[in-house]
């Protein structure tokens, strides 16, 4: 079997799916304490990295989505699907899962 080769480049999200890079998570508290890795949050802010073309319309027509890349989105929790590629953290989220666009 031949081993496939995953990047960030090679990945399309299909439909409403948006592939965003995961913000780093707080290693400190506001008061200066360092936290260690299981005590740290699950960021929930990234970059948008890749979109898909929309989601598919009854007239066979597609909706075009609400984020672009380059983004920087506020998602919720626990949504999506964790990714890891090159050491670096991704999601892949449903447009629904998206709930805010960061300035």
């Amino acid at each position: 079997m031949a081993a496939i080769s995953i990047n960030v480049s090679t990945v399309k999200p299909l439909g409403d799916r948006i592939f965003v890079k995961v913000s780093p998570a707080e290693e400190k508290t506001a008061g200066g304490i360092l936290l260690p890795d299981n005590a740290q949050e699950k960021p929930q802010i990234g970059e948008v990295v890749a979109v898909g073309p929309g989601k598919r319309n009854d007239d066979g027509s597609r909706s075009e989505l609400d984020v672009k890349v380059g983004d920087k989105v506020l998602y919720s929790k626990y949504a999506g699907t964790d990714v890891k590629l090159s050491g670096d953290d991704y999601v892949l989220l449903s447009e629904k899962d998206i709930l805010a666009a960061v300035a």
